[in-house]
């Protein structure tokens, strides 16, 4: 028993080593009956949604890291943060950012929101910046992202408009609609049709039942595999 105490005291005192400064855990809850649409309005941080179909309610789990010491970080969180989910005529809102994040200086203060939620409720993502997974889904996804990878497994149908940062998406039933400025885009197994404005980086689009329309390839190379329907191209 004494082994594992020093064990575990050991492995606290690397992750203190990794990170310096001040770390809270805060869960949030909401029923999801009658709620069409999850919006999320998050700013730096990651982002996680999986859809579970046996789901009624939305859980989401934020983990908030602030580059300062203890009593410096709750004086910040309790001026800046906005952390909140609520029901509103149909829509759960969930909002995970801060009024001001200009306080420090190189590291700045970030909200990593793990959610899970049901399956069939539409996703609407708008985050500033950080990595987005979404998986699981059998709705509509759409996200509005500034920086940060885009990783999509499921879903009903996808729009996004992004600034850079990897994307790839996997597994949409419906249609795929990409605005990108810059970074790799990876699209595989779509049930509808694929459209893709792209600014720079490369395209590798497969397995599509319907049309590929590229808007603009961008620079990069485009690779196209098993696409049924009609390929256009302007670039």
């Amino acid at each position: 028993m004494r082994s594992l105490v020093v064990m575990a005291m050991f492995a606290s005192s690397l992750a203190c080593a990794a990170w310096n400064g001040y770390t809270e855990n805060r869960d949030l809850a909401l029923d999801a009956d009658g709620v069409e649409i999850l919006e999320i309005d998050s700013g730096a941080g990651s982002v996680v949604v999986t859809g579970i179909a046996t789901s009624d309610e939305i859980l989401a789990k934020a983990t908030i890291r602030v580059p300062d010491d203890d009593k410096g970080a709750r004086d910040f969180l309790a001026r800046e943060l906005v952390l909140s989910l609520e029901k509103k005529r149909g829509k759960a809102i969930l909002e995970a950012h801060f009024e001001d994040n200009s306080w420090f200086d190189g590291d700045s203060a970030s909200i990593d929101i793990d959610v899970s939620m049901p399956d069939s409720v539409e996703l609407f993502i708008d985050d500033g910046s950080g990595s987005i997974l979404v998986k699981g889904m059998r709705a509509d996804v759409e996200i509005d992202d500034g920086s940060g990878s885009i990783d999509i497994n499921g879903a009903r149908s996808v729009v996004i408009d992004d600034g850079s940062g990897p994307i790839t998406i996997i597994d949409v039933s419906g249609d795929v609609d990409v605005e990108d400025g810059s970074g790799e885009i990876r699209i595989q197994t779509v049930g509808g049709t694929v459209t893709i404005d792209d600014g720079s980086g490369s395209i590798d689009v497969r397995d599509v039942a319907q049309d590929l329309d590229i808007i603009d390839a961008g620079s990069g190379s485009v690779r196209i595999a098993d696409v049924r329907g009609k390929v256009s191209r302007d670039d």
